[in-house]
């Protein structure tokens, strides 16, 4: 079974998504910017979320989580949520 373990930050625009990334593009620590602007209680932990099999989170996360390259920021991902960066930090298939 597939599993991964990733961690995100979770915001309610796309526009702070964006300004976000560019900031951890920039050398921002992923961590810290989580920690400090995560609307998800993960961002006290940096935003991790710890493992996961395939199915465990909401689908447009999985389609991501499951496909993107590890340790590459990805992002904005919409949700019911609101808007995600998220880090595959790694996968088993």
């Amino acid at each position: 079974m597939a599993r991964a373990t990733a961690r995100h930050i979770l915001v309610g625009t796309e526009e702070q998504c964006q300004e976000l990334k560019q900031q951890i593009a920039d050398g921002a620590d992923f961590g810290k910017v989580a920690e400090e602007h995560s609307q998800c209680p993960s961002g006290r932990q940096g935003g991790d979320l710890g493992s996961f099999g395939r199915g465990q989170m909401v689908p447009e996360f999985d389609k991501v989580v499951f496909s993107a390259p590890i340790n590459e920021v990805q992002g904005p991902v919409k949700t019911q949520f609101g808007y995600h960066l998220l880090e595959v930090t790694s996968r088993e298939d």
